[in-house]
C-alpha cells in the first residue's frame, strides 16, 4: 500500500525539523502531493509533518487520474502511455499506478518525471487547516477519504 501526502498549510515560520522533513518528502509548497511507500520510516516522517499535511491510502483509479492529468516530465510535458512504453517497462499509466501502489516502483524511477504532483486547491476548500481530520479539520491521517480530496483537487 502507498500513501498520498498533500501539504495543506504553508507558513513562513515552520520549525526547522518539520521543514527539513517536508523537504525530504518533496513537499515544498501548498497543494503539492507525493506518493510515499508505507513503511516505518515514512510513518515516522508523517508523524513529524502531521500539523502541516494530510495523508491516506490512495486507490489505483485516483492515482491513474492524477498521473494522467497532473503528472509532468521535465519541460512541463505530460506523462503519456507512449512515453512510458519507450522509457520504462510499463505499457500504460495503469500498470505504473499498480506498481506504485504495491511499492515496486516510484515516480523518481521514471526517467525525467517530476516526483511531485502540483494540484489545484480543492473545490469547496479544505475543511479547516488548523485541526486534525477526525476533529473536523483537514490535517493528519484521513484514510480512504484522501481519494475524495484528491479528486476535488484535480
Amino acid at each position: 500500500m502507498a500513501y498520498a501526502v498533500v501539504r495543506v498549510r504553508g507558513q513562513p515560520d515552520v520549525n526547522k525539523d518539520i521543514k527539513y522533513t517536508m523537504g525530504l518528502m518533496g513537499l515544498n509548497r501548498v497543494n503539492h502531493c507525493v506518493i510515499v511507500p508505507e513503511n516505518p520510516s515514512t510513518k515516522g516522517m508523517l508523524q513529524v509533518v502531521k500539523d502541516y499535511c494530510t495523508w491516506g491510502e490512495i486507490e489505483e483509479e485516483t492515482l491513474v487520474a492524477m498521473i494522467k492529468t497532473r503528472g509532468k516530465l521535465t519541460g512541463d510535458k505530460d506523462i503519456t502511455d507512449d512515453y512510458l512504453k519507450e522509457n520504462t517497462s510499463f505499457g500504460s499509466v495503469e500498470e505504473l499506478a499498480k506498481a506504485m501502489i504495491e511499492n515496486d516502483y516510484k515516480m523518481r524511477d521514471v526517467e525525467d518525471a517530476k516526483p511531485v504532483f502540483r494540484l489545484h486547491p480543492p473545490i469547496k476548500g479544505y475543511e479547516g487547516n488548523k485541526r486534525p481530520f477526525r476533529n473536523g479539520g483537514a490535517l493528519g491521517y484521513r484514510g480512504k477519504e484522501i481519494n475524495d480530496l484528491i479528486n476535488r483537487m484535480l
